[in-house]
């Protein structure tokens, strides 16, 4: 009881002097009140600006750390595997006599292996599905656009929203590295699908990525 009683006491006796601290003290001709009243008000506006810039400042390391990735590097090493993948189901088009505009959808199955899916028939469809898996440079192409692509499309909406709207995305502040060293394509790649594996599907969709990634030619045929 005599450590709550002390404890009171103390709280009191601050309170007090805290109360006499803002009180300004009475002068005849008002002027010292005056003084002491702008002292206060000028108190009162410092303190205020102490808390504005720490929503500030980080927001400017948040922009700092995005310009540390080189996006325009990242999309080049992108495109190119979509160029190839693009080109080389194109030549499969051509190969089996389907029309240019015909739609493909190549995902991976549960086993890894290439899938083909599209109107065409189901032989056609089965060997231009053998051709892929057989295909070393296709596969490695398109492992590697399975990864990168959905990390890179992750990035590049966030800074776009970040630039639209002044928004900072926590998520892309948790995958990008104080470190330049760590920014690599790779290194995001793997942040980004550690990232993935700890949040649910549906806070995934909600983001536009699907964990499942999927290529499709001629999308609006």
């Amino acid at each position: 009881m005599s450590l709550l009683t002390s404890l009171i006491r103390a709280s009191t006796q601050f309170q007090q002097a805290m109360e006499k601290r803002q009180t300004p003290p009475a002068a005849p001709d008002g002027a010292p009140g005056k003084t002491q009243t702008k002292t206060v008000e000028t108190e009162t506006i410092s303190g205020d600006d102490r808390f504005t810039p720490s929503e500030n400042s980080q927001s400017d390391i948040a922009r700092l750390k995005a310009r540390r990735l080189a996006m325009t590097d990242y999309k080049q090493t992108v495109g190119q595997d979509l160029a190839f993948v693009r080109e080389t189901l194109r030549h499969k088009l051509a190969e089996y006599n389907l029309h240019p505009a015909t739609a493909l959808n190549v995902s991976k199955n549960e086993s890894g292996s290439v899938a083909v899916e599209g109107k065409i028939a189901d032989n056609t469809r089965a060997q231009i599905e053998k051709d892929l898996n057989v295909n070393k440079n296709f596969k490695e192409a398109f492992n590697r656009l399975s990864v990168n692509e959905p990390t890179l499309h992750f990035m590049d909406n966030a800074l776009k929203l970040n630039q639209a709207y002044g928004v900072n995305n926590p998520l892309l502040d948790t995958l990008i590295s104080e470190n330049q060293q760590f920014n690599g394509l790779q290194d995001l790649v793997h942040r980004y699908d550690t990232m993935r594996r700890s949040v649910s599907a549906e806070q995934m969709e909600a983001a536009g990525n699907s964990r499942a990634y999927a290529f499709t030619l001629n999308a609006r045929a």
